[in-house]
């Protein structure tokens, strides 16, 4: 017979409970997203940081205004390296990619 879980007044744990514990593919696609909205996030404080707007951040990367708009959209799933790069060194910095384990080592 399956243990009962103790009930939980989290509302986030209980979501993570009900739409994500024991379904990978779910997981999966919730990291996915976790990771676009970061990508996201970042390019706009960095684009704010530097005091520029999304018009002058395309004419020094080379690209249009509309790019650095999906690009700072989290739900855009098209960034690549080399544009990530060409960012980052318009605003005087380097990408640095990083591979994390899944779970909370010991």
């Amino acid at each position: 017979m399956p243990r009962k879980r103790p009930p939980t007044d989290d509302a986030i744990e209980a979501m993570h409970r009900r739409y994500y514990e024991g379904k990978p593919e779910r997981l999966a696609a919730l990291e996915e997203a976790r990771a676009d909205d970061e990508v996201a996030r970042k390019i706009y404080q960095l684009r704010t940081r530097a005091g520029l707007s999304q018009r002058e951040l395309a004419r020094l990367v080379g690209t249009t205004a509309s790019v650095i708009c999906r690009l700072e959209d989290a739900d855009y799933k098209g960034h690549s390296l080399p544009m990530l790069r060409r960012i980052a060194a318009a605003l005087d910095r380097r990408v640095e990619i990083r591979f994390l384990p899944l779970r909370s080592e010991p």
